[in-house]
């Protein structure tokens, strides 16, 4: 299952928030903006909102998730972005919707205007569905069901295929060779376009200056033009990097062409290739190719499952591809793409697979496989007794030396309270503890009777953070009777540096006297009492 923590952006949403995400997608310049929908098919955004990229209406930033009330209760199915960055978004009916920068008109709505929210793209797209998009740097495609392409938007070099090099402010159909063809797949690099038709020809257009388009020159094209060099060969798929292009056979052939400063066409060497290659020759099937138009990386995925990529990785050149321990390619943008932005609209698999902590945490106080209870107070808590033994010192030493089948199941437990008892064994199962301060002392007493450092570092690394006025005192006493020097440190500084409210505390004046007695002339020694 992907894991969408490894995009620095997701680790501002809470766990709730993460289980919900049913699509997703990070993009923008520096990666720092994101899109998910939730699976009751809410959209919400967040991160950096370069030129209204959010489509909140205004440009304020948020690092807490926003919902746009627009596009509620929509399916969506695909997603893409450009450089300014402007978004495109298609539903399930095949509705287009478009936002953000729109300095080239690439928003297809006939103006130059900045889109602030979430617009539908109408202009000669009356009655089409759409089914995919694509977006270069400042251009736009989009591919009905009909196998039409649409193009709009920056124009420079010819990237829209009007056969001229105006800017196109409103989608206009693709045409010339593409004239009476069933198009299924378009990809975009940063000002190229690219095609594959339903008989696996694949047709390029626009800029050309690194043999992007694989027509065998470097000249650009105003006009789609059919990639000779792939005659006899059935494409399915079609990637597109910044300046690179990638193509997939329906054998698991895989070639790339195109640009090659950073070995991102995997032909061992950084020479650009006019004309489409076939890399990775002496691997198995290919069955998945990546490439993003904001990055100069390229990923792959074999029929057995494994992993390569190559390019522009976390700034080095990689000229071959590189079998990495990633189970999608989706990980390869995460970890090493320059920006880590996704390179597709990314489906979250959340299935019923668990990790082994994710196991263990799950069975933590299940009656139904347990086969061991502690009763504190008066209330059980279930265990299971391999957990306990390969997890804990204490209780391995406890079962090897006096426990027989035989015993009783039920273990009383007297000494500590249930809450943090529960904490105990749940961090046995966990390594966690979510505990307050004041119940974390006696967890602290607990770690120390059993030997268990971690633990016992975790509890004052909780002690440390939730420390008051009001309880400065009682945590310092308790640190003292638990021998935990750092801890004991932190709370006499602490009481010392607010001593006159400290002070005036009730705890301060209900603690032991010698206590009391050492703690004053230690402070003394400070100088806290020459006032």
């Amino acid at each position: 299952m992907v894991d969408v923590s490894k995009w620095p952006l997701f680790t501002l949403l809470n766990a709730q928030e993460i289980a919900s995400i049913r699509k997703a997608c990070i993009f923008g310049t520096s990666a720092n903006e994101a899109i998910f929908i939730t699976h009751d098919d809410e959209v919400y955004i967040l991160g950096m909102n370069c030129s209204n990229c959010l489509g909140t209406g205004d440009s304020q930033s948020t690092i807490v998730p926003k919902k746009l009330d627009n596009l509620s209760g929509k399916k969506v199915v695909s997603l893409s972005y450009g450089s300014g960055p402007h978004v495109l978004l298609v539903t399930e009916e095949g509705e287009l919707y478009a936002w953000g920068h729109n300095g080239y008109s690439q928003l297809g709505n006939g103006t130059t205007n900045q889109g602030v929210s979430p617009a539908l793209v109408s202009t000669n797209m009356q009655n089409k569905r759409v089914t995919e998009i694509a977006c270069g740097s400042h251009h736009s495609l989009a591919l009905t069901h009909e196998g039409e392409v649409f193009a709009w938007g920056y124009n420079n070099c010819g990237q829209v295929g009007s056969g001229s090099t105006a800017n196109q402010p409103t989608p206009r159909k693709v045409t010339n060779c593409l004239q009476n063809k069933a198009m299924v797949g378009i990809a975009c690099g940063q000002t190229s376009s690219m095609a594959v038709a339903d008989n696996g020809e694949v047709y390029g257009w626009g800029y050309n200056g690194n043999g992007q388009l694989g027509l065998g020159n470097n000249g650009n094209q105003l006009t789609p033009c059919r990639l000779a060099a792939l005659q006899g060969h059935c494409v399915l798929q079609i990637a597109s990097g910044y300046a690179h292009s990638l193509a997939l056979t329906d054998e698991g052939l895989l070639f790339a062409w195109g640009a090659n400063t950073y070995g991102q066409l995997g032909t061992g060497n950084k020479s650009n290739q006019l004309s489409p290659v076939q890399v990775m020759t002496e691997k198995e099937r290919i069955v998945e190719i990546a490439a993003c138009h904001s990055t100069h990386t390229s990923a792959a995925k074999t029929q057995s499952g494994q992993v390569y990529m190559w390019g522009q990785c976390r700034g080095q050149p990689i000229v071959l591809p590189h079998l990495t321990h990633f189970i999608c390619t989706d990980d390869v943008f995460a970890c090493f793409a320059t920006p880590s932005v996704m390179w597709r609209l990314l489906t979250m698999e959340h299935d019923d697979f668990l990790t082994v902590a994710q196991s263990l945490k799950k069975e933590f106080d299940n009656p139904e496989t347990a086969d061991l209870k502690f009763s504190i107070d008066g209330k059980y808590i279930h265990v299971h007794k391999s957990v306990l033994k390969i997890r804990c010192e204490h209780f391995r030493s406890m079962f090897q030396s006096h426990w027989n089948e035989d015993m009783k199941e039920v273990i009383e437990i007297d000494q500590f309270s249930y809450p943090v008892y529960r904490s105990f064994l749940e961090f046995l199962y966990t390594d966690s503890v979510d505990l307050p301060p004041e119940d974390a002392i006696g967890l602290l007493d607990l770690a120390t009777s059993y030997c268990e450092n971690r633990l016992k570092k975790l509890c004052q690394h909780i002690i440390k953070r939730g420390i008051t006025v009001e309880n400065a005192f009682s945590l310092l006493s308790a640190a003292i009777r638990y021998d935990a020097e750092d801890l004991e440190e932190f709370c006499f500084k602490f009481c010392v540096n607010h001593l006159t409210e400290v002070t005036q505390t009730a705890a301060f004046w209900q603690v032991d006297g010698n206590m009391l007695k050492e703690f004053i002339c230690r402070a003394s020694r400070c100088g806290a009492f020459k006032n």
